[in-house]
């Protein structure tokens, strides 16, 4: 059984790097035809030589998911170069953290603009294609945080919150067409935002524990799940937020399984 993405034209948020990236090229192998958005416009040009070089299809815009209008203008162009949409990855997002105590406005309401109201703005552009052409696939970036927050984490986790509670709203509503809207939540992938793997080692030790595949995830792992939901063999699957974070605090210890190991002499630290 094969994945068969090709000729699907898809829009991907935030693609210029990190988890991201590793969507967009993944896709793009896929035979997808993928757009791809960007506040950077360097990452883009990057991107675009990439593309060149494999002999890809696709288009990169520079454009900030808080803006509705440059994003209607995206959809617009996307189709009238494609003449479809059938998948859209809200990816964009920021992650930032503090205590609600001295919590600046700022933080909180680029956190809601950028995770929660840019996938809004994005989801609502998509709606009326997708329900011309009766199908379509739509993505949204949660959070494990979603779930169980951090300390420092209030506006992140809100914004990741809104988002899977607005997946579940937005499936609803489309299913009459045959469009199906899911959210999923990412591992430990490191990025050049939460810099994991340059962390003291204490601290990524204790990081680590929290998972039960006990290694920090490869954005690919991620891309690849995102193939899936795109494709035809998920066509059945909707309304619901995927956790693929590597069993991140699927028992209360995870650690307690690899010191087992380790005392039977099957795993090393």
């Amino acid at each position: 059984m094969l994945i068969d993405l090709t000729g699907k034209v898809a829009i991907v948020t935030g693609g210029g790097r990190g988890i991201g990236y590793d969507i967009v090229t993944t896709l793009a192998r896929e035979g997808v035809r993928v757009v791809t958005t960007d506040v950077r416009a360097e990452l883009l040009e990057s991107l675009t030589a990439t593309f060149t070089t494999n002999g890809w299809e696709g288009l990169a815009r520079n454009v900030d998911v808080r803006d509705a209008a440059a994003i209607q203008a995206l959809v617009d162009e996307v189709v009238a170069t494609y003449g479809r949409l059938d998948i859209l990855v809200n990816n964009a997002g920021v992650g930032l953290t503090g205590p609600v105590e001295t919590m600046t406005e700022e933080v909180w309401d680029t956190s809601q603009d950028i995770n929660l109201k840019g996938t809004f703005l994005m989801c609502r552009a998509v709606i009326p294609t997708m329900k011309r052409q009766r199908s379509g696939r739509i993505l949204n970036a949660a959070s494990f945080a979603a779930i169980v927050p951090s300390l420092g984490g209030g506006a992140y986790a809100s914004s990741k919150a809104g988002v899977h509670y607005f997946t579940r709203v937005l499936a609803g509503e489309l299913g009459p067409w045959d469009i199906t809207v899911n959210a999923y939540a990412p591992g430990m992938v490191p990025t050049e935002l939460n810099h994991f793997t340059e962390r003291a080692q204490e601290e990524q030790t204790r990081l680590l524990d929290t998972l039960s595949l006990r290694r920090w995830q490869d954005a690919k792992e991620v891309a690849n799940l995102i193939c899936f939901l795109s494709s035809d063999l998920a066509g059945y699957i909707t309304g619901t937020m995927i956790d693929v974070s590597g069993g991140k605090l699927a028992t209360q210890i995870p650690r307690v399984a690899y010191e087992q190991a380790a005392d039977a002499g099957e795993y090393a630290f």
